[in-house]
């Protein structure tokens, strides 16, 4: 699974320790209201206007790029160490925003979760909903081990050059996601 610009910042609050709790309800809660459009057949109504899922392929890879690129440029500069006494902790309140914003403006969340899901949903007939309440489940599943798990690699981000390195992977994925999403694959 590649890590995108909301997972990896739960992640960074998750090693931190910071703001956990309401950051899994919001990444789980956004997922699972995006997954139940999707269900209910949000992407066939997209289907007949192709053009909208053109537009969010093309906003997602810039957003994609966008963050990919802010993530390369954390790695190239001064190497951060995790705190482990919380100093220069974010408030709660920019922190939601922040993840608000990458949660519900970033267009690749709605490709694969009213899209993707969606259409995959539509094999299941009456069944769909059960696929639906599957894949809600597992995102929730999936952010509260990313979000609460993180903590258990702690040890290793109390090194800047595993900060770094993190960075890095997040860069690259960030900006080969938004290459297949611009090229259509």
């Amino acid at each position: 699974m590649a890590i995108g610009a909301q997972n990896a910042f739960v992640l960074r609050h998750g090693l931190r320790r910071s703001h956990v709790l309401p950051l899994v309800v919001i990444c789980a809660g956004s997922d699972a209201l995006l997954i139940a459009a999707g269900v209910a057949g949000a992407s066939v109504l997209l289907d007949g206007a192709p053009w909208i899922a053109s537009l969010m392929r093309y906003a997602g890879a810039a957003f994609l790029m966008v963050y990919g690129l802010l993530a390369l440029r954390r790695a190239l500069g001064p190497a951060e160490a995790l705190d482990p006494d919380g100093q220069g902790a974010q408030r709660l309140w920019p922190v939601l925003a922040t993840c608000l914003m990458l949660t519900w403006a970033n267009p690749h969340v709605y490709l694969d979760t009213v899209l993707l899901l969606g259409s995959i949903s539509a094999q299941f007939g009456a069944e769909r909903w059960h696929f639906g309440a599957g894949a809600m489940l597992a995102s929730l599943c999936f952010f509260t081990a990313l979000g609460f798990g993180a903590r258990l690699m702690a040890p290793l981000f109390a090194r800047p050059a595993a900060w770094r390195a993190l960075d890095v992977a997040v860069a690259v994925t960030m900006l080969l996601i938004a290459l297949s999403l611009v090229l259509g694959a």
